[in-house]
């Protein structure tokens, strides 16, 4: 995967799929509190109508539609022989 596929600006394209008529803004932004990952909610507009959509940046980089795994704490138990 190249750079140009981890950016945002790539995902917007990609899931909005901006026209010349449409018009994109950045709604909200920041941090989810659980992890601290970022978020963007972006909203395309467009005379037949706007839709919206959540991207969530992950570790390696990249912007997707889903949110990052949170790390969970884990455990591991083993029986001692008697």
């Amino acid at each position: 995967m190249n750079t140009a596929e981890k950016s945002l600006h790539y995902v917007v394209e990609k899931w909005l799929a901006p026209v010349p008529p449409v018009r994109i803004r950045v709604v909200q932004f920041g941090r989810m509190r659980a992890d601290g990952s970022r978020y963007v909610h972006v909203e395309a507009s467009a005379p037949a109508g706007s839709r919206a959509i959540f991207f969530f940046r992950h570790d390696d980089g990249r912007w997707c539609v889903f949110p990052p795994r949170i790390a969970q704490p884990s455990m591991t138990g083993y029986r001692l022989a008697a």
